[in-house]
């Protein structure tokens, strides 16, 4: 589990105007013709569909589509990010995907080797380059090495006939064993959800900018847009017909200045490559020197007895500084008022009272231990409302449509009852000049230009992939897990696992949000009334269906990220798949040997390491079987879980209004709450950081990268501190 992502927001973007393929003609003559402007919006909007789809066809025809260079060298950047995760992981729970750093480092590499290579580094190879890095990078969440294994591993009790303990085979089966299917539930997912729809995907979308950015005009020739965004930019345009002249013209200006601007980032990319190493360089130093010293993880900023009493210290850590830039001024708030409400309110008044008596520090018997029940509760209430949500809101949205037009279609009998009525959709050269092309209430359904049919993905493979991904998933299960778990709850995770990843991909591509904690919460809590407690295994059968639900919706949105990128660019999709599938079987591998290696080398958990993750996950399995709460924690937890589902009902409905960001979220606060301050310290004064930036006017970008080399430096350098510990290097 990780704290749910976001991004950094992007440019919106219009619906796009509809050409209908039903016949004409017997149309009334009583229908008023077109007039000559509409006649002439619907000939501009069929030639940009036209240009939008000579350009996905053209550049899905180049060859740098898939290339064995792109998948080294993504496969290399992918391992780097591997090792920030995992460390991050175990720490925090943190993991992000890194797209538009691996990006950024994918373009610097190739143009530093620009003079010795045979054919040159186009946007669609650095598609394939981010692609395959993000898969392999984000394989310590998707396959359970922040979160569940550690606790099958270290924090199962014998009568939970624990701990496990599995070797590094059995985890490389495991990872294996549940690293595909995800990518597969994407697949069918990307007709609908990216050209029917038209979800943004915020993040896919920034990515796709910043590459078409860098290769657009390195050297300072004249700017070549791309056809797709003209189409989208153009088409917006046109379904706003009552905008006067005045406006149309500010927004022309405006669109050259917005070209002016991207002009003046490619020529600054270079810059940008040079905050990266910095920042990495800083970030880097004072990783190695906290090796050596110790005692720069918790300074006591409000002094020693909240320090060595209350855990209140601060890690000056430029990593998760780094964390709080990217998280923003908004989020970090939220984590700061849970780390305030959690350790400095309910972690004394549990102490005082005698609910948690013994150390602070401790899980079990201290107030450390005590807060996370109340935190789960937050989480659980978010998650159940938000997720409700996204099932109730079509439901309500077609209901409403369909009760609006009911009377027009009593009227006209015009209720869509049989095939012939449905219509179909135009080729993108059809242009049609009836009224019934005119930009309408119905003009959203027409689906945006795709790539040609030879470079999707094939029905025929992708039902026969998940499939076979299914089948390897059940199998790798009970090879590792044995009589542990039946299979009756291994084929059912799976299945709330497709579900479960469908909504989870449309939070993502609406709000930039992957619930994947929320996700896996709720499949505990489904399991939790599936398998009785009685059963001996409940704990285990309750951590492994949450982990497989995690890991399909976590690959699921991932991909469909990127397949958004790639969409904006003119990327094979094909390509693009096979790039994941790619980077997800490599990734499975290096981060089960990268999660061994930490856990061989640190005591799990132990100061460095506290994995926070995995308790919330054991803590949960207990909570929704009934087991193991401590005095008072379910009646202040019910409390809690009341007040956050309030909370976020209200941030519901103030979605895309400036007071919701007022409102805390739920995942937030709750995270604030299970990390020790020292973290949230940090991350709150990123989010300042972030704050002040924008205030200044500074380019988003920009302070991206430096977030960006933050992390990577100190998830860099961790790795020069493992092999330090690992020699049993002595400390200053």
């Amino acid at each position: 589990m990780a704290p749910d992502r976001g991004s950094a927001a992007v440019r919106d973007t219009g619906e796009y105007l509809s050409i209908s393929t039903k016949d004409d003609s017997n149309a009334t003559a009583e229908e008023p013709d077109p007039s000559g402007d509409e006649v002439s919006t619907n000939m501009e909007e069929a030639e940009l569909r036209d240009e939008a789809r000579h350009f996905l066809a053209e550049h899905a025809d180049e060859p740098q589509n898939f290339t064995l260079r792109s998948v080294l060298v993504g496969l290399a950047i992918g391992v780097i990010i591997c090792f920030s995760n995992t460390y991050f992981g175990l720490q925090t729970g943190w993991v992000s995907g890194m797209a538009m750093p691996a990006a950024l480092i994918g373009f610097a590499f190739f143009k530093t080797v620009a003079k010795h290579i045979n054919y040159p580094f186009t946007p669609v190879e650095n598609v394939l380059v981010q692609t395959v890095a993000g898969a392999l990078g984000t394989m310590p969440l998707g396959c359970g090495f922040v979160g569940v294994l550690p606790a099958l591993d270290y924090l199962l009790k014998s009568e939970e006939n624990g701990p496990l303990n599995l070797g590094t085979g059995k985890l490389m089966i495991w990872a294996i064993g549940i690293c595909f299917f995800g990518v597969f539930i994407a697949v069918p997912l990307r007709k609908e959800v990216l050209i029917r729809e038209k979800l943004k995907f915020p993040s896919g979308t920034a990515t796709a900018l910043m590459i078409g950015v860098l290769h657009g005009n390195t050297e300072g020739t004249e700017i070549q847009e791309n056809p797709m965004e003209t189409f989208r930019r153009r088409s917006e345009d046109m379904l706003r017909p009552s905008r006067s002249t005045e406006s149309q013209e500010l927004s022309t200006a405006n669109g050259l200045d917005e070209q002016e601007r991207e002009v003046d980032h490619r020529g600054d990319w270079k810059a940008n490559i040079r905050l990266l190493i910095i920042a990495f360089t800083v970030s880097g130093i004072y990783t190695l020197a906290s090796y050596f010293v110790p005692p720069l993880h918790d300074i006591p900023v409000l002094g020693l007895p909240l320090a060595h009493t209350w855990l209140w210290t601060f890690n000056p850590s430029p990593a998760y500084i780094g964390q709080g830039i990217i998280m923003g001024p908004a989020t970090t708030m939220h984590m700061l008022l849970g780390a305030v409400v959690g350790w400095g309110m309910l972690s004394p008044l549990a102490r005082n009272n005698g609910w948690a008596p013994g150390p602070v520090e401790d899980w079990e018997t201290g107030s450390k231990g005590w807060i996370v029940w109340v935190s789960l509760a937050i989480m659980l209430a978010d998650s159940i409302v938000n997720l409700g949500w996204l099932v109730l809101r079509p439901t309500l949205y077609y209901a409403s449509r369909y009760i609006h037009e009911l009377p027009s279609r009593l009227k006209d009998r015009s209720f869509p009852s049989s095939a012939s009525s449905r219509g179909t959709y135009a080729p993108l050269t059809t242009t049609l000049s009836t009224s019934r092309d005119r930009p309408s209430k119905e003009s959203d359904s027409l689906p945006e230009p795709d790539a040609p049919p030879e470079h999707l993905i094939s029905n025929r493979i992708v039902y026969l992939g998940l499939l076979a991904s299914i089948g390897l998933c059940v199998a790798a299960t009970h090879i590792v897990f044995a009589s542990l778990i039946p299979l009756y709850a291994t084929l059912l995770a799976i299945v709330l696992a497709l579900l479960l990843s469908i909504m989870g991909v449309r939070a993502l591509g609406e709000t930039d949000l992957n619930p994947v904690s929320g996700i896996s919460k709720l499949t505990q809590l489904a399991f939790a009334l599936i398998v009785p407690s009685s059963n001996p295994n409940a704990i285990i059968i309750n951590l492994i269906a949450g982990a497989i639900s995690e890991s399909g919706a976590l690959q699921a949105g991932d991909m469909m990220q990127d397949l958004k990128t790639g969409h904006l660019l003119g990327a094979a999709p094909k390509a693009q798949f096979y790039g994941q599938l790619i980077g997800s079987f490599v990734g499975a591998i290096v981060s089960a040997a990268v999660y061994k290696l930490y856990t061989s080398v640190y005591t799990i958990p132990g100061g460095m390491f506290q994995v926070p993750t995995a308790y919330v996950w054991i803590f949960t399995a207990r909570l929704v079987t009934g087991k193991g709460l401590p005095p008072m924690a379910w009646q202040w937890a019910l409390g809690a879980g009341c007040i956050f589902a309030v909370t976020t009902a209200f941030r519901i409905m103030g979605h895309g209004k400036d007071w919701q960001a007022q409102i805390p979220g739920g995942i937030a606060v709750a995270v604030g709450m299970y990390n020790v301050p020292s973290f949230t310290l940090a991350r709150t004064c990123g989010g300042l950081v972030s704050w002040w930036w924008s205030r200044r006017g500074g380019q988003e970008g920009t302070v991206i990268v430096l977030a960006s080399g933050l992390i990577l430096g100190e998830g860099v350098v961790s790795i020069v501190n493992l092999g330090l510990a690992s020699l049993r290097v002595p400390h200053l």
